[in-house]
């Protein structure tokens, strides 16, 4: 993993990069498509035949859809395959063992429980290939005449493998009419810069840290350390989430692609409801648009609206993993956003504004315990622990070793994760020496980044890619 990242860095993504500028605009799709199948075929070359078919399937859809324009009982069919077709394969790559195992347990059966390696990022791009078929159902965007172009946007490599979802009607006009300039590819370089250290730099330190407390035998646990780990585990996935998305936006503009935002400040929200708007924006829209708003929405009355909740948030957690912590996971938030919507909204719109910030904080550290372990066994009893119901100490002298080593990287974290940088930042470049910080302050300090993170990969061996199973 390390040597793959050092790859990227300085051999991939430069030689791709003078490729794309060196051809004519017209075959820059094209470009972007082989270099894009050439990185998925760097971690599995055997999936490629696999988007590929995603492609070509969705490809036709999509031509039938819009012929079938002015009958939409006929156009309604074709969308309803797509999306069949499109779900088949996720469910066979990423959940066919678990529901085997399952039915298994449930009703005794020796069925042999499949074992299938899952293809990297196979939940981002098929929600992005259904979201092509319905956008241009709906009217939101054109169907796509040229297949390169449509597998340009399938494969894309800077978000194929970690997000941001971008929907189709995101980047329609994009994909045939982009212009690259100089200010945007400099905004996308440092964009990438920032989200390379918000991975390497923050978010794999902070990682060690849940690492030696999750691997820590129950027993050996105490109050406090319980708790810090999840929040060790919660600042490690913001991190390591949002640097990516970072990442893929930076490399997105360097394509002359402005790719939507994914994440916005979202712990220092006030509410689990707020939190949601502001965490995976990518993932809530997109539920939203093709779930959650086709189901019904609100305008059914408040009992259907309180069920198409449910129902959206069990779909979010079963899209993470199959797994039935991620389940809990999703019906844990559902319950809570329902019961925001129900009367707690209400009555905490007239809470302390630091009383809203820490009943979500303290909500959300559980909910990432409970993302966290996937062996139900382990989870309960690490909870036990968290809320003392296990006759453990408060806290310990490794307790006090860990807090010791981590206390400046935790003061750091919790700051970065609020917008009081960027907030100092504008600032900064409203003053009289504000073209000083843009020519000169920002590049030294993306070059530092850079040089830091790329030093950090080579002397490190923990690298972790924490979204492997999506």
């Amino acid at each position: 993993m390390v040597f793959s990242s050092l790859v990227f860095l300085f051999v991939f993504l430069p030689i791709t990069l003078l490729f794309y500028f060196i051809v004519p605009r017209k075959y820059r799709n094209f470009i972007l498509l082989i270099v894009s199948l050439i990185f998925y075929a760097w971690g599995e070359p055997v999936y490629i035949v696999l988007m590929l078919f995603s492609t070509v399937i969705d490809f036709i859809n999509g031509l039938l859809v819009e012929k079938y324009a002015d009958q939409p009982k006929k156009a309604k069919k074709v969308v309803i395959f797509a999306v069949i077709v499109n779900l088949s394969l996720l469910t066979f790559f990423k959940y066919s063992g678990f529901i085997v195992s399952n039915v298994n347990a449930l009703i005794g059966t020796t069925f042999t429980v499949p074992d299938i390696a899952l293809p990297i990022g196979i939940s981002f791009y098929t929600f992005q290939t259904m979201s092509y078929t319905i956008d241009v159902f709906r009217k939101d965007a054109p169907a796509q005449k040229n297949i390169i172009n449509l597998g340009a946007y399938v494969t894309m490599f800077p978000q194929l493998i970690a997000g941001p979802i971008v929907r189709y009607q995101t980047v329609a006009e994009q994909l045939n009419h982009r212009k690259e300039t100089q200010s945007l590819f400099a905004s996308g370089v440092e964009r990438f810069v920032i989200g390379l250290g918000k991975k390497v730099l923050l978010a794999n330190n902070i990682g060690l840290l849940w690492s030696q407390v999750s691997s820590m035998a129950i027993s050996e646990l105490t109050v406090m350390t319980s708790w810090l780990g999840v929040i060790a585990f919660g600042l490690q996935i913001y991190f390591d989430f949002s640097g990516y998305s970072d990442m893929a936006i930076g490399l997105g503009r360097m394509f002359g692609f402005e790719l939507l935002e994914n994440f916005n400040y979202p712990y220092i929200s006030q509410s689990i409801t707020e939190f949601w708007r502001r965490w995976h924006i990518s993932l809530g829209t997109w539920f939203r648009d093709y779930v959650y708003i086709p189901l019904g929405g609100n305008r059914k009355g408040k009992w259907r609206t309180y069920l198409n909740v449910f129902i959206v948030w069990f779909l979010t957690g079963l899209w993470h993993g199959a797994s039935w912590n991620f389940i809990l996971w999703g019906l844990y938030f559902g319950i809570i956003i329902t019961i925001e919507k129900v009367f707690l909204m209400k009555w905490l719109s007239y809470a302390p504004r630091l009383i809203r910030h820490l009943y979500t904080l303290v909500l959300l550290i559980i909910g990432w315990g409970l993302f966290a372990f996937e062996n139900l066994s382990y989870l309960k009893d690490y909870f036990r622990v968290m809320f003392g119901f296990k006759e453990v100490a408060l806290y310990d002298q490794v307790t006090l070793y860990y807090l010791m080593t981590n206390g400046v990287l935790l003061i750091i974290l919790v700051v970065a994760s609020t917008p009081l940088a960027k907030q100092m930042y504008q600032k900064l470049k409203q003053s009289k020496r504000g073209e000083l910080l843009d020519v000169v302050l920002s590049p030294i300090v993306c070059l530092l980044i850079l040089i830091l993170s790329t030093a950090y990969l080579v002397d490190s061996a923990y690298n972790p890619f924490l979204y492997f199973r999506f």
